[in-house]
């Protein structure tokens, strides 16, 4: 659509019942309008331009395009306005609606025509981001995302209140999200980026009449930055969304929102099942004494892939070490003689597709990576990455991901996909600093180390997300996972927009429990048995599954004989976290008819499980802990069964269910009148056990 002045009719936009209207006032820059008459008025940003707060007042608005995004469902509005006090500042603001989802996604872009500069006069991010009044709202509540639990050794949710008497006190409130709940209505209001709390780089503040605001906390821009035309500073994406009801009426809409309408890349969304060989791996080094790398060849992985495929699993993982040197990334040929040919073309042959672990960070010393990159060497405080294991390969250097670096790392990952058919890609060992060079895209010179470093810390989550993108853009298939199962790693909204999370490893250490272990001789991992422990372990960050989709947190449960761990895995990983670890060789016949017959189930009511929100009742690890995870439209779903101790437990469903039940050892299903069911267990021992409604046993799973 070409340029156009903005007339009265203009400046509105209209969708799924929802209303923006533009204005360019103090005010309100724009308020929404959900559909009920009210109106949500978003304050205008501030920004320190040349040491003078700018507040951006707005005045002659063009409409600059509109995009459609089909496969997500959403609609993008971009406008573009002029300072009213400074006519050679402009803002351009652009908005993604859905006509299904009540959240607004909105981000701005500033930049001169006069050569201003972002500046901070008191050393210090000098930024509002937004402004909302909370004032007929009188229970706030903080929502977190990156809390790292020590207990589970895993990021977990939490939801704290903030009392009253809090307000107006100056509390940062991390979030990402903020809860604000009326008579009436409910509003959420969150920002995509991340890192572990209490690490902000983003946060909010609400004074004692209820305004609440975002600013910039760190890192968000080095001082000095350029505002050019060709390229202005553009804010992370914020949301907004207002719903009639409470905040737990509000969270289904938002949950389907990350599911069905914040990425493009809508694979990351879809609930394979995957496998990954790393536990073989390990028990290679802990359990025989032997190389990590040990199993890591031709023979063993086309053996694994035969029963993987008898098992149900559709993304078979090859985790570290099946690569020559970290930078090129090529098949190692010692390992793998004839390529990687063998494995994709047996794979084909099953309709599995094939995944690889990464270090997007390292490039071996000997890498042709390195010798074309040195300029993008993480450095700290002058100091240059040194070499360093990578996994019993060649010793590797660390390369800037907030470089130039980093489209050489999407061209790789591009190049193994058309080459090698690789559609899945985890990366491993990204933590959230560590490089405060002068000469890549966090900071020059004249920006201080410190500034530089969290410059750096910012960006990274950003230019990773960017890398998905573009992978994801020219390879519509990829689907490329974030390991974030250590702490201090860029957790939140951000790279959810992009791609997806693995979760736990194997949870937490020893040394989380204060148990003291020589870490040089003796394996510090502590819930890697098959068993209840871990299973455990793995279930309690299912609270994400309230907000943000289990579908996005993969956690690999163990599929070991005998029956009862395997029904507790298959009884947990159904929940929607979809992983299996383990020795698939060792497994027992019946173990892996067991797995094949309920995950050809499973896949029949999958899509059914992935959209539900979660119901449970009791906690994880208590008796009985019960998952409900049923769509209301059909009926069709899943509940999850599991106790620590010997006893009969009956649960009567939420919903009604579908007709078409099966069920695991130990459980009995009858079907009430009223169409919600009851389900008795039975458990001898500390156990697990499934139902599934709307299946039909006799019909093959249907694939993706």
């Amino acid at each position: 659509m070409s340029n156009s002045m903005l007339n009265e009719c203009d400046t509105m936009i209209s969708c799924g019942g929802k209303r923006i209207l533009l204005t360019g006032s103090k005010e309100a820059l724009w308020c929404l309008e959900p559909g009920d008459g009210s109106f949500l008025h978003v304050r205008p940003p501030c920004f320190e331009v040349n040491d003078l707060p700018v507040e951006a007042v707005l005045e002659a608005w063009c409409l600059l395009g509109v995009t459609d995004y089909p496969v997500i469902a959403c609609r993008e509005w971009q406008y573009e306005g002029r300072f009213t006090e400074y006519p050679e500042l402009r803002l351009r603001i652009t908005f993604r609606l859905s006509e299904e989802s009540p959240v607004v996604r909105f981000r701005y872009a500033l930049y001169s025509l006069a050569g201003h500069r972002l500046s901070k006069a008191d050393g210090r991010d000098a930024i509002r981001y937004f402004g909302l009044s909370a004032t007929s709202h009188k229970r706030v509540s903080e929502v977190r995302f990156s809390e790292f639990n020590e207990t589970v050794h895993s990021f977990c949710p939490s939801e704290r209140l903030v009392p009253v008497h809090q307000w107006g006190e100056n509390l940062p409130l991390m979030g990402p999200m903020i809860l604000a709940e009326g008579m009436d209505n409910s509003l959420l209001a969150a920002y995509e980026h991340g890192s572990q709390v209490p690490d902000a780089f983003l946060s909010y503040r609400l004074d004692a009449q209820g305004l609440l605001t975002l600013h910039a906390v760190k890192g968000n821009y080095p001082a000095g930055r350029h505002l050019a035309v060709s390229d202005p500073f553009v804010t992370v994406w914020f949301q907004l969304a207002v719903h009639p009801g409470s905040a737990a009426e509000l969270a289904p809409a938002y949950r389907t929102f990350v599911l069905r309408h914040l990425c493009l890349n809508t694979e990351s969304r879809r609930p394979y099942i995957f496998y990954n060989t790393w536990a073989n791996q390990e028990r290679s080094k802990w359990w025989r004494g032997r190389p990590y790398l040990e199993p890591m060849h031709e023979a063993r992985i086309l053996e694994e892939i035969d029963i993987a495929h008898r098992m149900g699993i559709e993304v078979f993982v090859l985790d570290t070490g099946w690569y020559e040197k970290t930078g090129d990334w090529e098949v190692n040929r010692k390992r793998f003689p004839r390529g990687m040919a063998p494995v994709r073309e047996k794979l084909a042959q099953y309709g599995m597709k094939l995944g690889l672990w990464f270090n997007p960070l390292a490039a071996a010393v000997s890498s042709r990576m390195l010798a074309s990159r040195q300029d993008c060497v993480m450095s700290w405080n002058g100091l240059r990455s040194e070499p360093h294991p990578v996994w019993e390969t060649e010793e590797s250097v660390s390369l800037c991901l907030v470089s130039r670096y980093a489209d050489d790392f999407a061209d790789e990952l591009i190049r193994l996909s058309r080459e090698e058919g690789v559609t899945y890609f985890k990366w491993d060992a990204i933590g959230q600093y560590g490089c405060n060079d002068a000469g890549h895209d966090h900071g020059g010179p004249e920006n201080a180390p410190e500034e530089r470093a969290d410059c750096y810390a910012y960006e990274l989550g950003l230019a990773m997300t960017q890398v998905v993108d573009r992978v994801c853009a020219s390879c519509p298939d990829a689907i490329i996972d974030f390991d974030i199962t250590e702490g201090e790693r860029s957790v939140g909204l951000g790279f959810l927009s992009a791609g997806k999370y693995f979760l736990i490893n194997n949870g937490p250490y020893f040394m989380n429990y204060d148990v003291p272990i020589d870490q040089e001789k003796n394996n510090v991992n502590l819930f890697f048995y098959p068993g209840q422990a871990r299973g455990r372990i793995c279930r309690t960050p299912l609270g994400f599954d309230k907000w943000l989709p289990s579908v996005l947190f993969l956690t690999h449960y163990l599929p070991d004989d005998p029956a009862d761990n395997q029904w507790m895995g298959l009884a947990s990983l159904v929940l929607g976290q979809n992983g299996i670890w383990g020795d698939l060789s060792a497994l027992s016949e019946d173990g892996i008819r067991r797995f094949g017959q309920t995950l050809r189930l499973y896949r029949q009511v999958r899509d059914d499980i992935t959209c539900a929100s979660p119901v449970r009742s009791g906690s994880v690890g208590g008796s009985p802990e019960i998952h409900e995870k049923v769509n209301p439209v059909n009926g069709r779903g899943v509940v999850c069964l599991f106790t620590g101790c010997k006893g009969t437990f009956a649960w009567i469903t939420e919903s009604t269910v579908a007709e078409g039940i099966w069920c695991s050892d130990g459980l009995s299903v009858e079907r009430l009148p009223s169409g919600h069911a009851l389900i008795t267990a039975r458990y001898q021992s500390a156990g697990g056990g499934l139902v599934f409604f709307g299946v039909d046993n006799r019909s093959p799973a249907p694939a993706l």
